[in-house]
């Protein structure tokens, strides 16, 4: 009977600790699946397309269509990234795109199109119409025209309000959590965009974008691009908390 009592003794914390393990095992797991494998992939094209790393743009690419992401869908993304890292890098991501599915067409591999963007009702100002869009993602009133670069520079302002807020927000191929996904991962892929992410991020947040999905964005952005740009994008979130 002793020798029975001691082995449940020394069994007993085993099995706490293993039961603990496995617990934060799954927790962990969990936290990998904050965001799916289509966001995990927009997110990814995102940041390469920002960074211009077109062999790896290729594979998340590819990876991307293999998930579910229709073409359209990536088109969209890649169109929208033009506002935050230039002609340039978004031109060299859809001419990567389409070599692409040049290639899968010619495996054989039938691609889902997607659904177009459905035309624009509203005939109102397009300048206002950006302004509603941005006070919609800040969920705070946005002045016209916006205060200091604005004022400044007001053509900028119209070309962010009118271009980017309407003109590319206004299309529903993406809704406006995969939008700020997009941005998001895309501005901490580059430098100097700090004061960008922090906005965005708050934008994204408001879109129902959660702290779990955005750690998991600075993963991939350590993944593909640099372990130094992921710690400077989760110091800005950090920043954000506090």
């Amino acid at each position: 009977m002793m020798k029975v009592r001691e082995f449940l003794r020394w069994m007993l914390p085993l099995v706490v600790l293993f039961n603990t393990i496995n617990m934060n095992a799954q927790n962990n797991e969990n936290t990998n699946q904050q965001l799916d494998a289509r966001q995990q992939s927009l997110a990814a094209i995102s940041a390469l397309t920002a960074t211009g790393n077109i062999e790896k743009l290729k594979v998340h690419l590819n990876t991307g269509l293999d998930t579910g992401l229709t073409i359209n869908e990536v088109k969209e993304a890649l169109v929208q990234l033009y506002a935050y890292c230039g002609f340039p890098r978004s031109l060299n991501g859809i001419n990567t795109f389409m070599q692409v599915l040049e290639e899968r067409r010619a495996k054989g591999i039938k691609d889902k199109v997607g659904k177009e963007a459905t035309p624009v009702k509203d005939s109102s100002d397009t300048y206002e119409r950006g302004r509603k869009t941005l006070e919609v993602l800040t969920k705070s009133p946005q002045a016209k025209p916006a205060p200091g670069f604005g004022e400044f520079a007001p053509r900028i302002d119209a070309f962010l309000k009118e271009h980017l807020f309407a003109d590319i927000f206004d299309s529903d191929v993406l809704d406006y959590q995969q939008r700020e996904l997009v941005t998001i991962s895309a501005l901490a892929a580059m430098t100097g965009t700090a004061g960008q992410l922090q906005a965005h991020i708050g934008m994204g947040m408001n879109t129902g974008i959660t702290a779990e999905q955005l750690k998991a964005v600075f993963d991939i952005i350590e993944k593909n691009v640099s372990k130094e740009q992921a710690e400077t994008a989760r110091a800005v979130f950090l920043k954000m908390k506090k």
